[in-house]
């Protein structure tokens, strides 16, 4: 049974958790290109390296951050966001409510 480190909940069974993808830097939404904007939301390096990568505890509805060998799948680390992110992005409602985005992410 493969078991997964969570940073909140300890050791637990894998098949508690969700992928949510690789953790990278979003561009500026208002600067990029839709080429750009789509690689960044689409797009991975598919290569055999540890990655940085968004993981979800289902039952505690937890994210947090793993650093995974895709080669291996080992697990080597899980920390908490707040270790990477100081900042928030937040997107602001416009009048014909759609979302834009304000600040900066990385």
């Amino acid at each position: 049974m493969k078991m997964m480190p969570c940073p909140l909940n300890g050791l637990r069974n894998i098949s508690e958790f969700v992928y949510g993808g690789e953790v990278t830097d979003m561009p500026d939404h208002t600067t990029c290109s839709d080429r750009e904007w789509a690689e960044y939301v689409f797009y991975t390096d598919n290569q055999i390296q540890v990655v940085t990568e968004w993981w979800l505890h289902a039952p505690s509805s937890y994210w947090f951050i793993a650093e995974r060998h895709t080669g291996s799948d080992e697990i080597l680390r899980t920390y908490d966001p707040s270790e990477r992110f100081t900042e928030r992005v937040d997107f602001e409602q416009t009048e014909d409510n759609t979302t834009t985005g304000g600040g900066s992410g990385s």
